[in-house]
């Protein structure tokens, strides 16, 4: 046998490394399919006052009165009953941020502040400390500073306004401290489950597969969405399986065939997964025009008749010419993709279309109009 020349073994390597190159890959890693039970952020809510406004604040209404009242007498100053301090240059907010999962106490977190009330912008205002509570009514982080507004508003004097952006939304860069953890559960019992982003029983059962050839006899699925993995005591080696769980890459099922239908704007999403049964689709346009012109009849002179309109109406109808698609046996999104262009549909035709083959039990698909 003759011995393959460098030449030719060289060719047949980039021949190979081509075809692998066009090898379509669609695994995703563990980490992006799902998460772990109890590892995620919390929402946490504050009520606070903004001060330092130049006249664009709350001015004199109820709520942000009893708002500085109550900061004052934190601060140790009472002010006088039935005296209304004139606070256009404060504004109640409301505060909002994510409490990240593992967050220790003395950490930062971002939040977000924005206007309750008539306030017309932030900008300019500071956030006098204010507490975070979470879901359970406990204090989780304590929010003060200076407010980052993106937005402007301007008033003119004869009531014209120009507006940019959102004024009345600010945010302030690690403006809030953490002061208690929540727990997550990583550090306690022999099971920590991870749940699917979507329920599938296929990718369940394929994830489960994927950690077992990892780590034999780790995971058990719970339900289409649920697995229950067996983690070490450790909390070192437990944090390190966890992390190697999450890199494994795992072939999802295909999602159901769907199609996403949004009627106010006219946007139709199909998805890979939709099928087509034998079909043909005829596609016409019928375009008809009415024209209206009235004839005007004048009366003899110095008779008696009186000026008349009489209607005159043209109609004419035109058929534009019409194209038939056929659709073979199991035929894919890009058929019906390629098919349709052909056809030269608008969204509305588009939609027509659709509604037609799911009645006539060729379009293997769930619509769903939004």
């Amino acid at each position: 046998m003759m011995p393959f020349s460098p030449l030719f073994r060289g060719l047949l390597a980039l021949l190979a490394a081509l075809m692998l190159a066009q090898t379509p890959v669609y695994a995703d890693r563990v980490r992006d399919l799902g998460a772990f039970q109890g590892v995620r952020t919390n929402q946490l809510t504050g009520y606070g006052v903004v001060v330092g406004l130049p006249g664009t604040g709350d001015d004199n209404l109820e709520y942000i009165t009893q708002a500085m009242r109550g900061v004052s007498g934190r601060l140790g100053v009472q002010l006088p009953q039935g005296i209304s301090p004139g606070l256009k240059n404060a504004a109640a907010v409301l505060i909002t941020a994510d409490l990240p999962a593992f967050a220790k106490p003395g950490q930062r977190i971002d939040v977000t502040v924005s206007t309750i009330g008539k306030a017309k912008s932030l900008r300019g205002g500071a956030l006098i400390l204010a507490p975070l509570y979470g879901a359970d009514g406990q204090i989780y982080a304590m929010a003060q500073g200076n407010l980052a507004v993106g937005g402007l508003g301007i008033t003119g004097k004869d009531g014209s306004q120009l507006t940019v952006n959102v004024p009345t939304v600010g945010r302030i860069a690690e403006g809030a401290s953490v002061e208690r953890a929540v727990a997550t559960g990583f550090d306690s019992g022999d099971v920590l489950r991870w749940n699917l982003f979507t329920a599938d029983f296929l990718t369940a059962s394929r994830v489960r597969d994927a950690v077992n050839a990892r780590f034999p006899g780790a995971a058990t699925v719970e339900d289409g969405i649920t697995l229950a993995i067996r983690l070490p005591q450790a909390t070192d080696t437990r944090a390190t399986m966890m992390a190697a769980i999450e890199m494994i890459e795992v072939n999802p099922a295909e999602k159901a065939a769907k199609v996403i239908v949004n009627s106010r704007t006219g946007t139709v999403v199909i998805n890979s997964a939709v099928r087509l049964s034998p079909a043909a689709i005829s596609h016409g346009k019928l375009v008809v025009k009415i024209d209206e012109k009235p004839q005007v009849s004048q009366p003899a002179p110095f008779s008696r008749g009186q000026t008349a309109i009489t209607p005159s109406s043209q109609i004419s109808a035109e058929e534009g010419q019409a194209h038939v698609a056929l659709f073979k046996p199991g035929a894919s999104l890009s058929s019906l993709v390629d098919a349709l262009n052909k056809l030269g549909v608008t969204p509305s035709d588009l939609v027509a279309i659709l509604e037609a083959l799911k009645q006539a039990g060729a379009l293997r698909a769930e619509m769903e109009i939004i």
